[in-house]
């Protein structure tokens, strides 16, 4: 009894309110942007202490460190999974949209007539081998790095970024743990799972009235980690997952894990994976003669789910971290230069790289050339709070968490259509 109580305070204790000011105005906010409603705990008990309420600070010493003369260039590090990856397609996009932001600032002279220049590394999703990019990222002399999708890549250079003590930009990796390590480095310019969680159970369990969900997912981090909110707030609505399957990425078979799904008739069925396993399962679900709806996580928003699973894919529902047919003349323009470029339309990764390495920029333009005076630029909810970004308004929690909006994404007609998340 005494252990379970001691369990239960531990918790609490990780959980906060937190305050975040938009347009000026203050709206008190739980951790995570998560709503009363499914709030663990919060109609029973209230913590003794909140954490996150505040940014974790830097209190080391380099902002007194002038810049070095003689300058050619300015670089600043890119890591992201470009050979050896089954992400390889999402990172060239996301190397594409920091490129595409480097040569427009540029074309605009620069930093004080000095070029910007990316310095491309590659991930392969490996323990250890991020953490040795970052070294060598500050080797050849980088002011602040861009990266990367891959949540172990992410979680693993986040520590040699505190040691090399260089700002990190993360534009890709959804994990909603990642800005919990209160490592003084980082921001996430893109939104968490934890939002796409809430969206998909207010949706699925509100909205549709389901109460029988089953779920298949992959069985690497990112579902493992991606499905932890979801299946949470499942169990807090009174709908427990009936049956959660999973799958190694790469595998082409799935019937195993469908029979076992099929055998308990679920109302509708969540698939947690990348777009090319999600579409597969789509196909073998539908062949087995199974007609409940799928929902799945934001990866299926891509052409290379839509090309697989053809008209399977119909009426399929996901969340988006931004609506590519927003009206936003910053999106529009950035849409057109990024396939005057590169020949194709921007994906999610693309937008999002776009805005992350414009606000490095900005912070570099603003305080020069020193690594903690960008940390603290960058850091600063007060100087780029509400930036309004390509991907729409850049919100950013006391973590360093992107809680702007996301959007519910539904495939009619060949083409995914956007709409607003449905409120608890």
């Amino acid at each position: 009894m005494i252990r379970n109580y001691r369990l239960l305070v531990m918790f609490l204790l990780l959980l906060l309110f937190q305050h975040t000011n938009v347009k000026g105005q203050e709206k008190k906010l739980m951790y995570g942007k998560t709503p009363n409603k499914i709030f663990p705990y919060n109609n029973f008990q209230k913590a003794y202490k909140y954490f996150f309420l505040e940014s974790v600070p830097f209190l080391g010493a380099g902002r007194e460190k002038l810049p070095p003369k003689g300058l050619k260039e300015v670089r600043i590090g890119f890591l992201g999974p470009l050979e050896g990856s089954d992400l390889v397609s999402l990172g060239k996009q996301m190397l594409n949209g920091a490129n595409l932001a480097i040569k427009e600032a540029n074309d605009k002279g620069g930093y004080k007539g000095i070029p910007f220049k990316l310095m491309v590394h590659n991930d392969v999703g490996l323990w250890g081998a991020a953490a040795n990019e970052v070294v060598k990222m500050n080797d050849e002399k980088d002011w602040v790095w861009l990266g990367s999708i891959n949540d172990v890549v992410s979680h693993v250079a986040l520590r040699a970024t505190l040691k090399m003590e260089m700002m990190m930009v993360n534009t890709g990796d959804p994990d909603p743990t990642f800005t919990e390590t209160n490592i003084p480095w980082l921001i996430r310019v893109i939104s968490d799972d934890r939002q796409s969680s809430y969206a998909l159970a207010s949706y699925i369990y509100e909205k549709m009235g389901h109460k029988r969900i089953a779920v298949i997912r992959t069985n690497s981090r990112y579902g493992r980690v991606g499905i932890m909110e979801y299946m949470n707030v499942a169990v807090r609505l009174g709908h427990p997952v009936m049956i959660e399957e999973r799958f190694d990425d790469g595998d082409t078979d799935f019937k195993m894990q469908l029979d076992n799904i099929k055998r308990i008739a679920p109302d509708g069925i969540l698939i947690w994976g990348n777009a090319k396993e999600s579409a597969l399962i789509l196909n073998q679900i539908r062949k087995l003669g199974m007609i409940q709806p799928v929902y799945a996580s934001d990866r299926v928003v891509s052409p290379e789910f839509i090309k697989i699973a053809g008209k399977n894919a119909e009426g399929i529902v996901s969340t988006s971290p931004y609506n590519p047919n927003a009206n936003n003349s910053k999106l529009k323009s950035f849409q057109k230069n990024y396939f005057k470029n590169f020949g194709e339309a921007p994906d999610v990764f693309a937008a999002h790289a776009y805005d992350g390495m414009s606000l490095i920029i900005k912070a570099i333009q603003k305080v020069g050339l020193n690594r903690v005076l960008i940390r603290d630029i960058l850091m600063d909810l007060k100087t780029f709070q509400g930036y309004q970004g390509v991907t729409g308004k850049i919100i950013l929690d006391q973590s360093g968490n992107d809680i702007g909006d996301i959007f519910m994404s539904k495939l009619e007609n060949g083409k995914f259509k956007f709409s607003p998340v449905p409120k608890f």
